[in-house]
């Protein structure tokens, strides 16, 4: 008899709900993307709810549920924290016990409120969190065995895991403990350079290749002892998590000469720099470690999860390594994609479901679409019902034609089609697409649409049979999470990049599709498959057909501090709020020239927090 498994996660950042049946994944989803706060870490109702509805059951028919943390180890380590740290940490105390870890210890309760009796089993069980980890990126992948690695800032006690995978069985071979944490070493520098944390650590990526690793002896010879088989110790009279609410202290500012840059305030040449060091440092760590671990299990294949593991420059850099000849990470790596491992922890070890023998290009993600859809019905009574203004299309290869014109032409697409994405990347459901060719797509797109930093770079989409006649890359990368150089035949000529002045570098033409092409020569690469998304596949086939190119500008559908859209309203509003010229609806395209102006949207963006 098949067995349902709900897996939760929730408390921290990211919360989310996952749903399996047997082996298979049938739904996911962030708390977020419903009641539109970014990085929501409530409960999550709504997703719960989503699940349970996408699999067609009550929540009387789930046979366990399962949480992707373990309360009484953070509790331990929260104690032993405080007893380190002495009177100077009980603020940090006092207030983790008054908010998340504190909740942790009701999560029985929360489960009720959201599902009454759980049925046949009565309870709630408990998955390590770093197992939570490790079985997201293990049992979705390909590979009947594989090494796996798990680095993000802290779960209860651990911060990386190396572990191997074979059948259904996941063994954690080491560890590393807080307070020594690679993520929060990484976060510290988000913190100094100005940006927020656990939504940041994007932007510190994207900055690095503006600026020189200047810094990197700095850090390895003050912040970090990294030995040859990639373990790692913090030298943790720079930093001030132990003690208090805030990141670093005084002596890690004084190591760099300058108080933290303030949010929002200009970039200078030397953000960029911290940037590109502890960046490099990150990669240093990262390459150590798999090498180490290739060397203790002989496995050809390496799967990842945990925050760090959504660093797609490291990522490219392990790619490039060809220490392992395959890789597969999990495309929601933080702590969303522990509600789905800890489902599939359970089932493989509580009910000892065998592990899916899969082909060497397929998994059990189904492309990450795992969230909500809409039908065309669905879609139409909504825009009737607020006579917005449309055009229907009887098939998609009609619509596909025409969106390739107007793509063509330089218009922007909010492009809103099948099941929304598992996870922080927009893969071509929930997305906004422009031409890759325009030199000024980057600019207009993260000025005018997305209303952010004009230095973050855009991922392309491309046919996944093309992409070595634009990208040195000879792997599938469908998750968007990895990053690999442009061929040097469509590279142009630049100037150098040692300047001050962000704005002229960002401006530079660096190759023929320069809407996608990073300041070091690379893009974050999203291989478009037609067996997983045959809709946004036949967009870009059209796009080719009409003109010779096979790339296109992919970003998240949303503005900056905003979720990525979830239903046919989020979508309607920021096509309306955003320099957006054509809407896609499934098979109805909406004409920003057609629709009528907003009536008293008032200052919208104070509704989402600044990332």
């Amino acid at each position: 008899m098949s067995k349902y498994i709900l897996g939760i996660s929730a408390f921290y950042h990211d919360a989310a709900a996952a749903i399996i049946k047997d082996n298979e994944i049938i739904a996911a989803a962030q708390e977020e993307r419903f009641t539109r706060k970014k990085h929501d870490p409530r409960f999550p109702f709504n997703a719960i709810n989503y699940c349970l509805a996408e699999a067609f059951i009550e929540s009387e028919d789930i046979d366990m549920v399962v949480f992707y943390d373990h309360p009484l180890l953070t509790f331990d380590r929260l104690i032993k924290n405080f007893a380190s740290a002495g009177q100077a940490g009980y603020s940090t105390f006092e207030k983790a016990m008054n908010s998340s870890v504190g909740i942790k210890w009701w999560v029985d309760d929360y489960v009720q409120r959201a599902l009454g009796s759980l049925g046949k089993e009565g309870k709630v069980f408990y998955c390590n969190h770093h197992m939570s980890h490790a079985a997201s990126a293990f049992y979705p992948s390909p590979f009947s065995d594989a090494a796996i690695v798990t680095i993000d800032g802290v779960g209860e006690w651990q911060t990386t895991t190396l572990g191997f995978g074979k059948g259904e069985n996941i063994e954690i071979l080491s560890e590393i403990n807080y307070p020594h944490s690679l993520g929060l070493l990484y976060s510290a520098f988000t913190y100094y350079c100005g940006f927020k944390i656990n939504s940041g650590e994007y932007k510190l990526m994207g900055l690095a290749p503006y600026g020189q690793p200047i810094y990197a002896d700095k850090i390895k010879d003050h912040l970090i002892d990294i030995k040859p088989d990639g373990s790692y110790r913090l030298d943790m009279s720079y930093f001030a998590y132990i003690e208090s609410n805030t990141t670093i202290n005084q002596k890690f500012e004084d190591l760099f000469g300058a108080p933290s840059r303030k949010p929002e305030s200009q970039i200078t040449k030397k953000e960029m720099d911290l940037a590109a060091s502890i960046q490099l440092v990150t990669e240093e760590v990262v390459l150590k470690l798999v090498a180490h671990l290739k060397a203790r299990t002989g496995s050809s294949n390496l799967c990842m999860a945990g925050g760090v593991a959504l660093n797609c420059v490291a990522n490219g850099k392990i790619l490039q390594s060809k220490i392992f000849e395959n890789i597969w990470i999990q495309p929601a790596a933080g702590d969303a994609g522990g509600s789905l491992g800890a489902a599939l922890f359970a089932a493989h070890h509580h009910y000892h479901l065998k592990k899916a023998n899969l082909g060497a290009n397929s998994d059990l993600q189904k492309g990450s679409y795992l969230g909500p859809s809409y039908s065309s019905s669905e879609i139409q009574a909504f825009l009737d019902r607020h006579k917005y203004k449309y055009k229907k299309f009887d098939t998609v290869a009609e619509r596909n034609d025409s969106l390739a014109k107007d793509l063509g032409s330089g218009k922007i697409l909010g492009y809103f089609d099948g099941r929304m994405e598992f996870g922080p990347r927009s893969l071509g459901a929930r997305s906004i697409i422009g031409d890759a060719r325009s030199k000024n797509m980057q600019s207009q797109m993260n000025l005018k649409i997305k209303f952010r930093e004009s230095f973050r770079p855009f991922a392309p989409a491309v046919l996944a049979e093309d992409v070595a006649d634009y990208f040195e890359i000879n792997t599938e990368s469908p998750y968007m999470l990895l990053v690999a150089p442009i061929v040097k035949s469509r590279r142009l000529a630049v100037e150098g990049n040692n300047s001050e002045d962000m704005i002229s570098i960002i401006n530079q033409e660096r190759s023929d599709v320069p809407a996608i092409t990073h300041v070091d020569f690379s893009a974050r690469i999203q291989t478009v498959h037609e067996q997983t998304n045959p809709e946004f596949y036949g967009l870009i086939s059209a796009f080719k057909a009409h003109t010779g190119s096979s790339v296109l500008v992919n970003t998240s559908f949303n503005v900056r501090g905003e979720p990525i859209v979830c239903s046919p309203k989020d979508a309607y509003l920021c096509f309306m709020r955003t320099d957006i010229d054509v809407l896609v609806l499934g098979n109805f395209i909406l004409y920003k020239g057609d629709q009528t102006p907003l009536e008293k949207d008032g200052d919208w963006q104070s509704e989402y927090e600044l990332d």
